[in-house]
Order: structure tokens, then sequence, then C-alpha cells
């Protein structure tokens, strides 16, 4: 028993002393860490291998292809993008400048010692989007859709693309496709348009981690095209012999006419009439010069027309139109005397209607009074007869 006893205590002890040794070995021995990075497509990378009790061993650092770019400070590489800014007893830092999407993927930090150690510090390259594009399937006509596509071709990771318009988003279909690392994103909308859309902007707006929470932007202006609209703009009030008329012929449409056409309804334009492009000129006006003019211009997708009726007056006419005033004036005034005349006789008429039938009235009533005075005398007469013939 007391035997047994020995043993164990000096197998305790035996471990004891390993595990102690272990301890002491990881105090005093060296070791190696690394730091993983991300950088934009570009931009300048910091590689870092920290040293923990660096006692003056090699130190190697080695790209993604396992090719050495440092061996204890020197150069092995001759890649000028890497440099090596620091060398000391607690880390190694090398920048790499100007970085590639080939760039990307694991460099080695080792350290040899009578152990081999290493880490590896991942390099993450991030590629932004570059250039946005937007594709327009057909031409916009008003009254149809039309097809807008919104694509980048290479971005890491994949770009999130939207639309708005007036700050609102409009929904499409998103499309995403890989190549190799990167990716290329599209987004697909259809909208409905009318010729008040034209000119209008919509945005097409990517977002991606390597813009730091900015947005990416391109402002599309619709190309809407429709039919002419034709406006004949004519001087006001009343044109007389002798005077020059200027007609304008605005016109707007898209594609926009390139020319307008003048013409007389049935009847030639005046020979002394002078045409500048979308404007008229008629000097030195006559009443042969009456009449309707038009303007009519067209494009692709329909004509559009407006016109004017030209109405020359002589001087006479004119002062007589103006000198006319006053008579109406007075006529008018007449014209109430005269409705007001014939109310009041109306209303007299009536008066005296009224008046002769309540006079009918009270002589039928003075007629029947005389009837009855009569018959009662007449009966009274008659009983005198009889009285007289009683006392005879």
């Amino acid at each position: 028993m007391a035997a047994e006893i020995g043993v164990v205590g000096i197998h305790g002890i035996y471990v004891a002393w390993i595990v102690l040794l272990s301890i002491s070995t990881q105090v005093s021995g060296q070791a190696v860490a690394a730091e993983n990075v991300t950088v934009v497509e570009g931009g300048t990378a910091e590689i870092n291998c920290k040293l923990q009790n660096y006692d003056g061993s090699i130190v190697v650092i080695q790209n993604p292809a396992r090719q050495t770019l440092f061996f204890n400070g020197t150069r092995a590489l001759k890649d000028e993008r890497f440099q090596l800014v620091a060398f000391t007893r607690k880390v190694v830092k090398i920048m790499l400048s100007d970085v590639k999407l080939e760039d990307e993927g694991g460099y080695f930090c080792q350290l040899y010692t009578d152990d081999t150690h290493h880490q590896i510090a991942i390099l993450t390259v991030l590629v932004p989007p570059a250039n946005l594009s937007v594709a327009v399937k057909q031409q916009p006509v008003e009254g149809q859709d039309v097809e807008l596509t919104c694509s980048v071709d290479r971005t890491k990771p994949a770009a999130t693309i939207h639309w708005f318009k007036d700050r609102k988003e409009i929904k499409g279909a998103v499309s995403r496709q890989q190549n190799d690392k990167t990716f290329s994103v599209a987004n697909t909308i259809r909208i409905h348009v009318e010729r008040q859309n034209d000119g209008e902007t919509i945005t097409c707006e990517a977002s991606h981690p390597a813009l730091n929470r900015q947005k990416k932007q391109l402002h599309h202006i619709l190309d809407v095209q429709y039919s002419p609209t034709v406006k004949l703009q004519h001087p006001p009030g009343v044109l007389r012999e002798g005077d020059n008329l200027g007609l304008k012929c605005t016109v707007k449409g898209n594609p926009q006419p390139t020319s307008v056409t003048w013409s007389r309804l049935n009847d030639t334009l005046p020979a002394h009439s002078d045409i500048q492009g979308d404007v008229l000129t008629i000097p030195a006006l006559s009443m042969l010069d009456n009449g309707t003019y038009i303007c009519e211009a067209s494009n692709i997708h329909g004509r559009a027309s407006d016109q004017y009726i030209l109405v020359v007056y002589d001087p006479g006419a004119i002062v007589e139109a103006h000198t006319s005033t006053p008579y109406a004036i007075i006529g008018g005034i007449l014209a109430v005397l005269v409705f007001a005349l014939i109310c009041v006789l109306i209303v007299m008429v009536w008066c005296s209607v009224r008046q002769k039938g309540s006079y009918l009235t009270h002589e039928a009533s003075g007629l029947d009074e005389h009837g009855e005075a009569r018959e009662a005398f007449l009966n009274g007469n008659e009983t005198h007869k009889r009285k007289e013939e009683f006392f005879i």
C-alpha cells in the first residue's frame, strides 16, 4: 500500500513538472500574429505582422501565390508597389499601393524558429461601381410604355441599384451575373409616358460598401416624342387699310418640325406677302387681303395647324362703328322707358276694369231693392181694392 502511494506521488510530480515546462515554453517562446485588411481597389493596403518575444529569428512575408516578398527585411520580389516601412522586434509592416483585385488573398507572416510559426493576413479588395449606364429599349413615344435598364458591369460585392422619380422609388426587376470575382448588376423598369413627361428626370442610384454610405447616381432625362402643336400669334384689335400685319407660327413637337407651311384658304397668298420661316408679313393691307390664313407643321408622329381670319376695314367704317356707340346707349335707355310706360298702362287698365266691375255689382243690387219695393206697392193696391169691395 505504501509502495502504491509512493508511485502515485512520483507520477503527480512528473505531470506537474511537464505542465510547468509547457507554460514556461509558451511564455518564453516566439509567436507571430496577423491582421486582416480590407481596401478599395486602387487604394493602399497596410499589412502588419506582429511579433512576440522576437529574438532575431528569420521572418518571411509571402503573397497569396506563396512568392516571397521580403526575407528578413530584404526585398525578394521586384514589385515596387510593396514597400517595407517597418521591421522592429514587435512588428513587420508592409504597404501595398495601387491595390488590384488580383492582389486579394492571404498574406503569410512566417517566423522560423525551432518550429515554424505562421499566420495569414487576409486582404479583401472592394470594387465599387465605377460607371452606371442607362439603356433605353425603344424610343419613348407619347401614350406608350418605355423600358429602361440601369446597369453596372463590375462590382465586388454586388452593388444594389434602385430607380427614383420625384424622390419616389420605382420598383423594377433586378438581375445579377457573376464574372470571376466581380458581379454585373442591372435593374429594369417599365413606365408609361405622355408628352408632359418629355424632359423629366429619372434617377438611377447605386449603393455599395466601398462608397462609405454615399450613393452613386446617374440622372437620365426622358426624351418622349410626340406630334406637334401649332399656335398662330396675331396682333390684337381691328386692322384698317394701310396697316401692316405680322403673324407668327409657334410650333412645339418632338422631334421639332424643321419648317412650317403658310397658306390662305381657297386662295393664294398675297403677292406682296413675305415669309421668313415661322413669320408671315403682309404690308399695306387692303380689303383684297381678307381671308383665312393657315399655318401648318408636321413631324413623323402627325401634323397640326392653326388659322387666323383677317378682316380689313376701311377707315370710314371704323369711324362709323365708333360714333354709333352713343346711339346704341340712347336706344337702350328709350327701350327701358317704353317698357316702364307699358307697365304703367297695364296697371291703369287693370285698376279701371276692377272699379267698373264693382259699380255693376252695386247697380245690380239696387235694381233688386227697387223691384221688391215695386212689388210691395202693387200688392198694397190690391189689398186696398179688396178692402173697398168689402165695405161696399
